[in-house]
């Protein structure tokens, strides 16, 4: 192929926007062709492109805390094989002391190759499977110690030699997970998502030649790069600490403990975890790759959309991660529930930032989306495990109400639809909705916390349930409120009823109830300076009660539907009590 120079700043715009494209269309094959609810409903995957040195050229609009960890990964698949890589293999991974970051996200790493035989990049896809084995349904229980109980550990392995598939290979993994169907037909959704990949680069080669291509994309590296660090430096230097906890270990332990201290020099930006919490008993244990990625996404969050999230993009960043803490856990600790972490880091570093960017970072969310993972063991002994992947609120921003029902920062998933749970014939969802007053207060409030209700059809089944922020509730800013807790409650409502923890399993007999509600929002702003039409219209729509509305904002509304002017007038003045 003969290069083609780069001539104008309308090539550069035109494959910036292509390779981006096709890291979308590989997010897009495994949509379409994914076979588990986890991945085609929830939407828990991830797909990137990386040139031949194994850098991240473009990501697609997947899931931001599996991002990050690219290069982690391709480092790991580089230092295995990279004297070895051949046109035709695939590699995969997933053990966190290796490249990985839990067990159920597995890497799929497939390299790229000219007719011409010349190593152009990588297509990289991450995919959290529904069931990689250990002792719990999901594979992502709190409560496991060690990571030889949380499933199946993949070194970087060639799964396909020069195309040819390793079957003993697959079989062996096929044969350690409870749903072998499920788990072969999302890599299948992979190893498609990787072809597409592969083609949409050679085709971008032919178009630009393979050394006009290596220019462009070190040209997109060098971009990103400058706009970050043109970004930091218009932000006032200084460092910048903030603090944040997750509730519990779910094994009894005290509050755990993040800390951070962000400092901004010039251009530059450095992220200190010191201070922050040993590793834990239980599976919330992260990798130092899966804290980077999660700050990555926050800075990014902070700073705008509009600054291409590639490795040109890390490269003003620095990072003091303790090893052997919960932010780096050293093997042999469980980290299956290691997302909860990362949430905790997003929340934790957008603090730190809320002075330096405050008409840009929210009030803390919900904490990250809820799970519930329901094993079904059959008479057979094959078991069925469904995802109830449950996002509530977002925080309010500094200009706008928080949203409802979202994904948060970090993890761009989806709610599982009640159709989908239920086909199986396991369960039943008899309410699902939002709950008033849950919106932590404020000139703009807090986005709603979400319910829903279960009952088990099933003789018997195991939940598996990871949530947080019961004690420690998502901040508000700038005299905003906080949010509202979240609960798990087994069979609300009758003598029976009981308040489960926030992190745990539990075997359900048929006609057993769940109820799981996620935290509410954390305001921003002076819940006493909120326009009072708002706050009628969230009393019209249903989002705030009429007590709610006096006791939170101040304001008073008729019986009518209408905002009684003087009576708030009095209310406001009177102030809050």
């Amino acid at each position: 192929m003969n290069p083609r120079p780069i001539s104008d700043a309308a090539t550069f715009e035109v494959y910036r926007n292509a390779v981006t494209g096709l890291a979308d269309e590989m997010a897009i094959t495994i949509l379409r062709t994914a076979h588990s609810q986890i991945v085609a409903s929830s939407m828990d995957f991830s797909a990137a492109l990386c040139d031949a040195s194994g850098r991240v050229i473009a990501q697609a609009n997947t899931c931001p805390v599996h991002l990050g960890s690219i290069p982690e990964a391709m480092s790991a698949v580089l230092t295995a094989f990279g004297d070895s890589v051949r046109p035709g293999d695939v590699y995969l991974l997933n053990d966190p002391d290796l490249g990985g970051m839990h067990l159920p996200d597995i890497f799929a790493i497939a390299p790229v190759f000219t007719s011409g035989q010349e190593l152009l990049g990588y297509s990289v896809t991450v995919v959290n499977h529904v069931d990689v084995g250990g002792w719990a349904a999901g594979s992502m229980a709190v409560q496991s110690t060690s990571i030889f109980a949380e499933g199946v550990q993949i070194p970087p392995s060639r799964l396909y030699d020069a195309g040819t598939l390793n079957e003993t290979f697959l079989a062996l993994i096929l044969r350690n997970v409870r749903e072998p169907e499920l788990l072969r037909g999302d890599l299948d959704a992979q190893l498609a998502a990787c072809h597409a990949g592969g083609e949409g680069l050679r085709e971008l080669a032919e178009r630009h030649g393979t050394d006009g291509l290596a220019a462009l994309n070190e040209e997109l590296l060098a971009y990103s790069e400058t706009l970050l660090r043109a970004a930091l430096a218009e932000a006032p230097d200084g460092a910048y600490a903030f603090e944040d906890f997750i509730d519990d270990d779910g094994m009894g332990s005290p509050p755990i403990p993040f800390r951070v201290t962000v400092t901004i020099t010039g251009d530059t930006l450095h992220v200190d975890f010191t201070g922050s919490s040993p590793q834990v008993a239980s599976a919330l244990n992260a990798t130092a790759s899966f804290t980077r990625s999660a700050s990555y996404a926050a800075i990014q969050g902070a700073l705008g959309s509009d600054i291409p999230a590639n490795s040109g993009f890390y490269r003003p960043l620095t990072f003091t991660i303790p090893e052997a803490s919960i932010l780096n856990g050293r093997r042999p600790s469980a980290r299956g529930a290691r997302g909860l972490v990362a949430y905790r880091i997003i929340d934790t570093v957008l603090g730190a930032l809320a002075p330096v960017f405050p008409d840009r970072v929210p009030a803390a969310g919900d904490g990250g989306p809820d799970s519930v993972a329901i094993g079904i063991t059959g008479e057979n002994g094959t078991t069925n495990v469904l995802w109830d992947i449950l996002c509530g609120a977002w925080g309010a921003r500094p200009d706008r109400d928080g949203v409802d029902g979202v994904s948060p920062l970090g993890a761009n998933l989806a709610n599982v639809p009640v159709e989908e749970l239920e086909q199986s014939g396991h369960v039943r969802i008899d309410g699902y909705g939002y709950l008033p007053d849950t919106g932590g207060p404020g000139r703009w409030r807090g986005g709603l916390s979400t319910f829903r209700d279960m009952t088990v059809l099933a003789p018997t089944v195991s939940v598996q349930i990871r949530s947080d922020r019961r004690t420690h509730l998502p901040y508000g800013l700038d005299g905003g409120a906080q949010g509202t807790p979240s609960s798990n409650i087994l069979n609300p409502g009758t003598p029976l009823e009981q308040i489960l923890p926030a992190k745990v399993v539990q075997l359900l007999a048929a006609g057993e109830r769940h109820r799981h509600v996620t935290a509410g929002g954390g305001g921003h702003g002076d819940p006493f300076t909120r326009d009072p039409d708002r706050v009628l219209q969230d009393v019209l729509d249903g989002k705030v009660t009429a007590s709610g509305a006096i006791r939170d904002y101040g304001v008073v509304v008729t019986p009518d539907g209408a905002v009684d002017t003087a009576a708030t007038r009095r209310r406001r003045a009177a102030g809050r009590h």
